[in-house]
């Protein structure tokens, strides 16, 4: 039998394999999700998610300086906001000795070089568990915006290296930016969470938090995971208003989203391999249905395949080591 072209060629060993990958996963991909609690010492496995943790301030500084040696240059950080501090106004969100600075300032002072992302949104301040200021069962835009807006430059006067919006409020990436400007926050970054859908896949992460909607659900603000156009639209609003780096949200369910997205723009694109994504393989490979080590990797590379310049997992950590 005679062949002209044989594909098989570019598969026949492991060096002609990698010689000729088209997508390549390295440690600089990579955005780690980090959870911060009060106290000392402080280690807390979350339960929806095992093997992940909240920290403490000192034991996340230890954290940090882990990953840093494994390559990582990027955190994002979320809080654990105690129930006293909760309200409907989330005015805990910009004290400037909360946690949430505390831990900016932490990290930039021991490791400054480390790049140090901020999530906003009102959700962890709230009584309610949702992203803005409620009334009368409606969650307000313009409200929760001038709300985000001090948030946004309280993470910057902490020192944070990119604040992201995770709201889904209209309008808020070009209030925040001109906050930004004004108070002369100038080299601070915004990576927007652009196109965030109503997923079930958030569930281990609120778990994580004790952020679950108290009411209702998040889609009136979240997007619909019927739709596709409504991302493009919304993302190229987000970067005329001012967004330096966007996002889709979920990741491994969104793959088609990423990819319309990295086509239509020309800024670097993020998305998030968020924690129900994380569960799900933790959970079948503690039944011995599949190699963990083998799916993360290749959950992580579908990604990246599928136009992700950036990735924020809780498998950064074991996927660096793996790479390295």
């Amino acid at each position: 039998m005679y062949l002209q072209k044989r594909n098989r060629i570019l598969r026949t060993s492991a060096s002609i394999r990698s010689m000729v990958a088209e997508t390549k996963l390295t440690p600089d991909d990579f955005i780690l999700p980090l959870f911060v609690d009060e106290g000392e010492n402080v280690k807390h496995e979350i339960p929806s998610m095992p093997g992940y943790y909240r920290y403490s301030l000192d034991l996340l500084l230890e954290e940090v300086s882990t990953i840093r040696g494994l390559g990582i240059k990027s955190v994002l950080l979320f809080v654990k906001a105690k129930d006293d501090t909760k309200d409907n106004t989330g005015k805990e969100a910009w004290n400037e000795d909360g946690l949430m600075q505390r831990a900016i300032k932490a990290i930039k002072q021991q490791i400054p070089e480390m790049i140090v992302m901020t999530d906003v949104a009102l959700d962890p301040y709230s009584i309610y568990g949702h992203d803005g200021i409620v009334k009368d069962g409606e969650i307000l835009n313009d409200e929760t915006v001038e709300a985000l807006v001090k948030m946004s430059v309280s993470h910057a006067a902490a020192g944070a290296d990119f604040v992201a919006p995770s709201d889904m409020m209209d309008g808020r990436i070009g209030a925040i930016r001109k906050a930004l400007e004004e108070n002369n926050f100038t080299k601070v970054g915004i990576m927007s969470y652009s196109a965030k859908y109503a997923s079930c896949f958030y569930g281990p992460f609120r778990d994580a938090l004790d952020s679950a909607p108290g009411f209702g659900d998040k889609k009136t603000y979240q997007m619909n995971y019927a739709n596709r156009i409504e991302a493009i639209n919304e993302t190229l609003q987000d970067i005329e208003q001012g967004a330096d780096i966007v996002m889709v949200k979920p990741a491994m369910a969104y793959l088609d989203i990423i990819r319309e997205v990295k086509n239509a723009v020309t800024v670097p694109v993020s998305a998030y391999h968020v924690s129900g994504e994380y569960a799900m393989i933790k959970a079948a490979a503690k039944m011995g249905w599949l190699d963990e080590q083998k799916a993360i990797l290749e959950s992580l590379t579908s990604i990246k395949r599928a136009g992700a310049d950036l990735i924020a997992t809780y498998f950064a950590k074991e996927a660096a080591g793996m790479l390295r």
